[in-house]
């Protein structure tokens, strides 16, 4: 089957450097990761001389709002922050599971952007069993940074260090060191314009050193305004003996009220020098930001060319311009992405050994992490047998960051406000795989079962795909068969330089019931070369050729100085549990947008329970996909069956004589068809 139009070399190196032994892959083993803390990522960078950088973020008051920052931070992330830290916010029940929690939303950053994320705690009001409560669920949820402050009294209180479990932020930290030992990698706050309850900026320092002797790792300071009174905090931090990192906390100027508000709550003096500058030009926002922007950029530049500080750490206050801005401008923003892995690994110490997934939730990342959030073991270099598994169920996972970022309006234009029939969902994947827009105009960016938009991957064969889906066959997942691609490759590479990837050629859908029976009578004339998958909604018609304890490998790497590396197969039972995932995503997603008695809504309710999810492997990678083949047959049978049933549907409706008036060959084969 040609690939059309995509260039052989895509696909075949010159010299690919394995066997092209065409049989089932077994699932080859991996060399073991070790999980790095944050403290150790940091201590690297300054040994090495390599400027980093980092942001805060603070939970926000609505679970829309943290669907759209988590967006934001998903984004930000591309740059190449070394960390990130979520602010504490214990009015707000920051160890709740409500996505505006704090906890929530760190747990979200680890396990679903998969970036290193810190979590502010204050000591403030905190008895030993709430820290030890704290502490323990961010342990088990994945959090291994913390950021420990001793937190402010309520507004118009005098802060009282015996009235508190934790009189000082240093009796925090040496009890969390003590209790957790490595467990956590410890931050505090330094400041480098005073604090605002502290007698003077020498007992200050006292102070810092005591919670750095305490067990802190590093120190990420307040805000302040000019480079120097950064650099010469360092140097005195130095002079009396503390020796960790400590990174410049910066905050760009957005805004003129936030700005005043933000040093009225951090106890500073805003310098006139800045304040002759943005009074002028306080109403015009835009101005403001620019002014910022410049003002900070050459701060950076100025600590960075210092030699004191190696990273920088964003206050965001929530935004992405002006910190992304500044990045740029002073050449620490990298948009270059490596990818360790097919699919993007989590930052959590629990599963950092974790290199292998089914295929199936390739494009719902999200919701293969939460669930199996749960297990206590992640597969590490080969997959296994998946019959003692547990999958979380499918009402345990929707959480805030798998909600769809788009309103229901938004997705009724895409996917159609109203649907007469099969044939409207079939423009609707049409559509979304070919990258045309819609008859009204609008361009279907999503469908329920991407989390994202198209991988690079799948555009190379977009071409055949958008064919398939144009005539009924309604891919959720693919992947092109490669061989012996550079690890280096701009669509198809994945983990170190140096190394060689390979793919086969994988294909999912969901079809028709009459078209899947079709599927099933043709099949077995391209085994053992093909593998399939064919189940219903129910789960009662289940067929397969698969060794159901046996995975089938269908991506593997090899690296120099290592063990093959195989992170995604094929899996009978997990394609089960993944099988009610992809049928209710019908239902919750698309379904739901119209009222339950609406043509629109009985279409997708008859795919629901008349369609079959099939996936296809083409164990054959080093010689042209036949999927393609396998599929064109099915509709060339399935529609010649359908045009003979009409025929002699029309023939019996004609009378007796008339249908045997049709030729014997055909009314022999539409009667064993409907027998």
């Amino acid at each position: 089957m040609s690939t059309r139009g995509i260039p052989s070399e895509i696909f075949d190196p010159p010299t690919p450097p394995h066997s092209t032994d065409c049989s089932r892959s077994q699932s080859p083993f991996s060399v073991l990761n070790k999980f790095k803390p944050l403290r150790q990522k940091v201590l690297d960078r300054y040994e090495s001389k390599d400027p980093f950088f980092s942001f805060e973020f603070f939970p926000p008051r609505t679970a829309n709002g943290a669907l759209n920052l988590l967006s934001r931070m998903e984004r930000m992330s591309q740059g190449g922050p070394l960390f990130c830290d979520i602010t504490w916010h214990a009015s707000g029940n920051a160890l709740s599971s409500e996505p505006t929690s704090s906890l929530t939303f760190a747990m979200a950053m680890i396990n679903h952007i998969g970036l290193n994320t810190m979590l502010h705690i204050t000591a403030c009001k905190q008895q030993v069993e709430d820290i030890d409560r704290h502490l323990n669920k961010a342990k088990d949820l994945g959090v291994s940074s913390l950021l420990l402050l001793r937190g402010d009294p309520p507004q118009g209180h005098e802060w009282d260090p015996n009235a508190q479990c934790f009189g000082y932020a240093s009796d925090f930290v040496k009890y969390v060191r003590e209790t957790q030992g490595d467990n956590f990698t410890i931050a505090v706050a330094g400041y480098p314009m005073g604090h605002p309850d502290g007698e003077s900026y020498a007992d200050d320092l006292l102070h810092l050193k005591v919670k750095v002797d305490a067990g802190a790792d590093f120190i990420i300071t307040q805000l302040f305004f000019d480079a120097e009174t950064f650099i010469k905090f360092v140097r005195d931090c130095r002079e009396i003996g503390i020796e960790c990192p400590i990174l410049p906390g910066i905050l760009p100027i957005q805004g003129y009220e936030s700005l005043r508000h933000i040093a009225k709550l951090g106890g500073l003096n805003v310098p006139q020098s800045i304040l002759n500058v943005v009074e002028p030009i306080k109403d015009n926002d835009e101005a403001v930001r620019a002014f910022g922007i410049d003002f900070a950029t050459q701060m950076c530049r100025d600590i960075l060319d210092s030699g004191v500080a190696l990273g920088l750490h964003f206050y965001t206050l929530n935004r992405e311009v002006a910190s992304l801005s500044i990045l740029k401008k002073v050449g620490l923003w990298h948009e270059e992405i490596f990818r360790p892995l097919p699919w993007k690994p989590t930052a959590n110490a629990s599963r950092f050994q974790e290199d292998v997934r089914p295929i199936f939730w390739a494009s719902r990342p999200k919701s293969y992490v939460a669930r199996t959030s749960e297990w206590e073991e992640f597969p590490n270099g080969r997959w296994g047998n998946s019959s003692a598994a547990t999958f979380g169920d499918i009402s345990e996972h929707h959480l805030f960051y798998l909600r769809s970022k788009f309103t229901k309006a938004q997705r009724l234009s895409m996917w159609g406000n109203q649907l007469f029939g099969e044939e409207d969902v079939w423009k609707v994947f049409h559509n979304f795989i070919s990258g045309t827009p819609a008859e009204n105009g609008v361009m279907v960016t999503r469908i329920p079962w991407n989390e994202d938009s198209l991988s690079l991957e799948t555009k190379l064969i977009t071409e055949q795909l958008s064919e398939l889906n144009k005539k009924g066959i309604l891919t959720i997942n693919s992947q092109p068969r490669v061989n012996g691609q550079p690890s280096s490759h701009p669509e198809l590479g994945w983990g170190h330089a140096g190394g060689y990837v390979y793919q086969k050629a994988y294909l999912e859908f969901f079809v028709s019931a009459e078209r899947a029976m079709v599927l099933k009578q043709i099949i077995s004339k391209y085994e053992p070369r093909v593998n399939y998958h064919i189940i219903n909604y129910s789960g009662d018609d289940d067929f397969t050729n698969c060794d159901k304890l046996e995975p089938i490998a269908v991506t593997w790497g090899v690296f120099p100085g290592k063990e093959i590396i195989q992170p995604t197969v094929v899996d009978p039972i997990a394609f089960t549990f993944w099988k009610d995932e992809a049928f209710g995503l019908w239902e919750e997603y698309w379904g739901s947008l119209y009222p339950a008695d609406s043509t629109s809504r009985k279409v997708i309710d008859h795919i629901v329970h008349n369609y079959y999810l099939v996936n296809l492997v083409d164990n054959c990678y080093p010689e042209e996909s036949i999927l393609w083949k396998v599929c064109e047959d099915m509709l060339e049978v399935s529609d010649k069956q359908l045009k003979q049933n009409k025929n002699r549907s029309r023939a019996m409706a004609a009378g007796d004589d008339g249908y045997k008036a049709w030729p014997q060959k055909v009314r022999k084969y539409s009667e064993s068809n409907e027998n």
